[in-house]
C-alpha cells in the first residue's frame, strides 16, 4: 500500500514537471509572445533602453545658508543632502559611509565655474572642495549618476 501510494505521488509529480497545459516556448525555441533581441536591433533604436542622464534639483530659496565644513553623505547609494547652500569660502567634505566606491564629480556649469573629479574613494573615504566664489555647482558620482548626483549653490 506505502509503494502504491509513493508512486501514484511520484507520477503526479512527474506530470506536473512535463508541463500539461499549455506550452511557453514555440517551435524555434524562442520564448511564446516575445521578440528576439538582437545588438543590431539595439542599435537601430529597439530594446530596452536606460536613461543614466543625472536630473539636478535646485535648492530650495528658503534653505538655510551653511558655512564652515559643510558635510555631506553618501549612505546607501544615495546623497544626503542632496541639495545645499553653502557661503563663499566654506568647504565642502563629502564621506562614504557605503562598502563600495564612490566619486564627485563637477562638469563646472556655465562659465566652467567648479570643474572638479575626485579619484574614486572606499568607505570611510573622504573628498573636499573650497568654494571661493558664487556660482552653481552640479556633481554627480559617475559610478551612479541617476541615483547619485546633487547641486549646490554658493552664495556671497
Amino acid at each position: 500500500m506505502r509503494r502504491g501510494l509513493a508512486t501514484s505521488i511520484a507520477c503526479c509529480a512527474l506530470v506536473i514537471l512535463a508541463g500539461c497545459g499549455s506550452s511557453s516556448t514555440s517551435t524555434t525555441g524562442t520564448p511564446a509572445n516575445t521578440t528576439p533581441s538582437t545588438a543590431a536591433e539595439n542599435a537601430r533604436g529597439g530594446g530596452i533602453k536606460v536613461d543614466t542622464t543625472p536630473k539636478f534639483i535646485a535648492p530650495a530659496g528658503s534653505a538655510p545658508v551653511q558655512s564652515g565644513t559643510v558635510h555631506v553623505a553618501y549612505r546607501d547609494i544615495a546623497i544626503e543632502p542632496d541639495t545645499l547652500r553653502v557661503k563663499v569660502g566654506s568647504t565642502i567634505k563629502w564621506t562614504n559611509y557605503d562598502s563600495v566606491v564612490h566619486n564627485v564629480t563637477s562638469e563646472g556649469g556655465a562659465g566652467g565655474t567648479y570643474k572638479f573629479a575626485s579619484k574614486n574613494f572606499g568607505e570611510g573615504g573622504t573628498f573636499e572642495l573650497k568654494v571661493t566664489k558664487p556660482g552653481v555647482i552640479h556633481y554627480e558620482n559617475t559610478l551612479q549618476p541617476v541615483t547619485m548626483n546633487g547641486t549646490i549653490e554658493v552664495v556671497k
